[in-house]
């Protein structure tokens, strides 16, 4: 004998498959969102920070710059200016990035405005050694953070051929980055070498006389006396 399921049994069956499906539906666009949402945020911040750091050679008018430094920072411009067009015509071709979809809190952005300004004010007013210290420290920083978003960007772009672009830029900003880092440790470590050279230097000009005596002040201090054991 056949069992006919109730009407009441049937549409709750219905009812939950229906459910099922509304429910697998909506998980997807919203991860897909998240995912764009993280791609057009990506792509802004590192078009920002790529749109600044092709200027950073302009610094040579402003300060004299050693041979190693001045090619490494032509370097960074040059890979920067490449990468700010690739982005642009990326969102030409796809009305779907964003390039100024920034989307930073505004405590986030005024203390960005206040690190600039700092960093601004400190290269304006050095020289010589320490200006190419703290510029190649900027570099290290700025490199490391576009690195980074580029690979972030790349893992959120669903276009292969985009993706691996955005890749390459990470990966040619990584090897910037560690160019810089070694400059400038290989210039730290010049800085002590020639530190230490010119203090022997200066020792071996005004050395100690060898006849010099050391006078102790007479003294009226008492001294108490030792007891006998």
């Amino acid at each position: 004998m056949r069992i006919i399921p109730s009407l009441t049994a049937m549409m709750l069956l219905t009812a939950g498959l229906l459910t099922g499906c509304q429910s697998s539906q909506a998980v997807a666009p919203s991860k897909s969102m998240a995912s764009q949402s993280i791609r057009n945020n990506g792509y802004s911040l590192l078009h920002q920070l790529l749109n600044e750091q092709k200027d950073v050679s302009l610094l040579r008018f402003i300060r004299p710059e050693h041979a190693d430094v001045k090619q490494l920072v032509n370097k960074i411009a040059t890979t920067s200016g490449t990468g700010a067009k690739l982005l642009e015509a990326f969102a030409k071709d796809d009305p779907t990035i964003s390039l100024d979809d920034i989307g930073l809190p505004p405590g986030e952005l005024a203390t960005r405005d206040a690190i600039a300004a700092t960093k601004k004010k400190e290269l304006l007013s050095q020289s010589g050694d320490t200006f190419e210290l703290t510029l190649l420290l900027t570099q290290t920083e700025a490199l490391s953070y576009g690195w980074h978003l580029a690979e972030v960007t790349s893992t959120n772009e669903p276009q292969p051929e985009r993706a691996r672009a955005l890749a390459g830029l990470g990966n040619d900003m990584q090897n910037l980055y560690k160019e810089v880092f070694a400059l400038l440790l290989s210039k730290i470590e010049s800085q002590a070498t020639n530190s230490n050279q010119t203090n022997a230097v200066s020792a071996a000009k005004n050395p100690v006389p060898a006849g010099r005596r050391l006078m102790i002040d007479p003294s009226s201090m008492p001294v108490a006396e030792a007891k006998p054991r």
